[in-house]
Parts: C-alpha cells; structure tokens; sequence
C-alpha cells in the first residue's frame, strides 16, 4: 500500500491497481494520485492545499491558453536528475513525474512576471495582492494606466462558450489589445450581452454597460494604420 495526498491534511493509503487509468507523481514531496488526462494544474485544483501555483488566464470553462505564465512549476521526468519550467495550466500530469511549484527559481520567476504586469495594471487589485505576496515594491519600467492583461479569456469564452466573435485580440507586441471587429467603440449585433467575456475577464477590464452589452477597454489604432488611414484620406482629398 503506498499513501497518497488528497489534500494538504489529508492522505489515504491506497493499493496499487494497475488496471486503474490513473496518474500517480509526487508534488511538493507529496505522492498524488489522479485520474489520467488532466494537465498538472486541473488536477491540482481538485487537491486543496496541495501545490502552490497561482494563475490569472485560466478557467476551467475554457481551453487553457498559458497566456500569463504565472502557473509555471518545475517538473522532472526522470527522477529527479534534472528539471525544466513548465506552463501548468497546458502540460499534462504524467506518471512518475517530479513537480515543484514554489522553489526559490519559480518564485523568482513569477516575481518578474508579476512585475511587468504591476507595471502595466498598477491599479488592478488582484495584482497588487500578487505583488504582496511575492515582494514587488515598485516596478523598474515605465508604469501603464490598463487594466487588461491580454489573458485572451473573454475572447475565447465568446468563441468556446457562446459560439460568438464579437470581440478578438487584434495586432502584435505593444498595440496587442481587445476589440470589436474595426476597432469600434461599442459592439454590435454580433454580441448577444451574455456578459461571459466580462465574468471571466480576471482583472475587471470588460463591464458591463447601460445597454446591456460589454464595455471594452478603450482601443488605440496601430500607428501604422493611422498612417495608411491618413493617406487614404489625403489622396481621395487632393483627386477631388
């Protein structure tokens, strides 16, 4: 009989049944066993107090994505002889695994990640608590004033969930951002005011409106459509 953990308090002696489709590792020197198919952090969510892996873009609603990295542990698979970073959130539990979710690499990771996010959102309270929690002060780059962390979750709940695409995650690196199709201020008949995409959004970045609809976060245009726009406008003006 070998003991596994089911919480942080609580473990059961269990015989081994080979014909079980399950997933036996050890996390934080404690042994698991799980049903087989889950990744690392789904099944750990099932397991109170056991791992400490904190994560903004994931839902259990909603295919995981590893936008905010928050949920990385360290992992071996060959016994402890050596270990890499993984996204919790996307990669899978797998017997005799090795997992670490709070050594002093992790959480030296994690702090610079919650940095840029704190520098980006210093405003968001469930941030600011991360920030706490892991010690960061001040940030050392320039401070945002957004509340979106581009986690993708409210696009993909309207496109999973409601089988909708009224809003999408448009452009890359600095003007990636939320919006509706052609970077409209307000969504059209496409959004059926479900209010999905501002229930899991983890910041409180989507609200929703007088009219019943999600208000998004104010969207910037690329400067390099503005150009294109700008000299769209100049030469249909100089041909008149």
């Amino acid at each position: 009989m070998t003991k596994y953990w089911i919480s942080s308090e609580t473990s059961v002696e269990i015989n081994d049944a080979p014909d079980v489709n399950a997933v036996h590792f050890n996390v934080d020197d404690k042994n698991i066993m799980v049903s087989a198919g889950q990744t690392i952090y789904e099944a750990l969510q099932r397991m109170p107090g056991i791992g400490e892996i904190p994560a903004l873009c994931y839902n259990p609603a909603i295919r995981p994505y590893g936008a905010c990295r928050l949920c990385t542990v360290e992992v071996s698979e060959d016994r402890g002889k050596s270990f890499r970073f993984v996204a919790s959130c996307l990669y899978p539990a797998k017997e005799g695994q090795i997992v670490k979710t709070n050594t002093e690499k992790i959480r030296k990771l994690r702090k610079g990640i919650i940095e840029l996010l704190l520098a980006r959102c210093p405003d968001v309270r469930v941030i600011q608590e991360l920030a706490k929690e892991y010690g960061v002060e001040k940030p050392r780059f320039s401070l945002g004033g957004h509340d979106c962390i581009l986690c993708g979750l409210c696009v993909r709940a309207c496109q999973e969930i409601i089988g909708k695409s009224a809003i999408s995650l448009v452009n890359r690196g600095i003007y990636k951002e939320v919006a509706a199709p052609f970077y409209a201020y307000e969504l059209g008949e496409e959004c059926i005011g479900c209010g999905d995409c501002s229930y899991v959004c983890p910041t409180g970045a989507i609200i929703m409106g007088s009219n019943g609809k999600p208000v998004l976060p104010r969207v910037k245009i690329p400067y390099a459509e503005v150009g294109a726009m700008t000299s769209k406008e100049k030469l249909s003006t100089s041909q008149k």
